[in-house]
């Protein structure tokens, strides 16, 4: 089970929709300070249901969606998708590859998807439970 991709709107300071993809190996997240590394390793403890504001670097939750520039105006929602390799079946079911998708309106309205299905956060966490990722894994 690897990481094969993660696209990122309207999350932290990711205004665009933004779309990284990793190659087999390490994969390396380079670039001066500010540039939104940080905001990456986020928006994956995020979309694996990580519900603590505190953990994600924000006061509240609602601080994690996109809230505008100078230049641009805020947006309405966060969404970050991240699909994974599951080759190995790590992941219980017969899919090849895992979409887990999560959407935070402002009105604190999340959503959540599994390949598409509507799901919830704890069906999220128990799908990851004995894989070794997860919101608090190190891996």
């Amino acid at each position: 089970m690897f990481l094969k991709s993660l696209e990122i709107y309207g999350f932290k300071s990711f205004a665009d929709r933004t779309r990284i993809n990793f190659a087999d190996g390490i994969t390396a997240l380079l670039g001066p300070n500010g540039c939104g590394k940080s905001n990456v390793v986020d928006a994956i403890k995020w979309v694996l249901a990580e519900n603590r504001s505190k953990n994600l670097r924000a006061a509240t939750m609602e601080d994690v969606i996109f809230n505008g520039t100078e230049t641009r105006p805020p947006l309405g929602l966060a969404e970050v998708t991240l699909t994974i390799a599951n080759e190995n079946s790590l992941i219980p079911g017969e899919d090849l590859e895992v979409a887990i998708k999560r959407r935070l309106y402002r009105s604190g309205e999340n959503e959540y998807f599994i390949n598409g299905r509507q799901a919830t956060a704890t069906e999220i966490r128990k799908m990851f439970m004995d894989t070794g990722v997860g919101k608090a894994a190190y891996s």
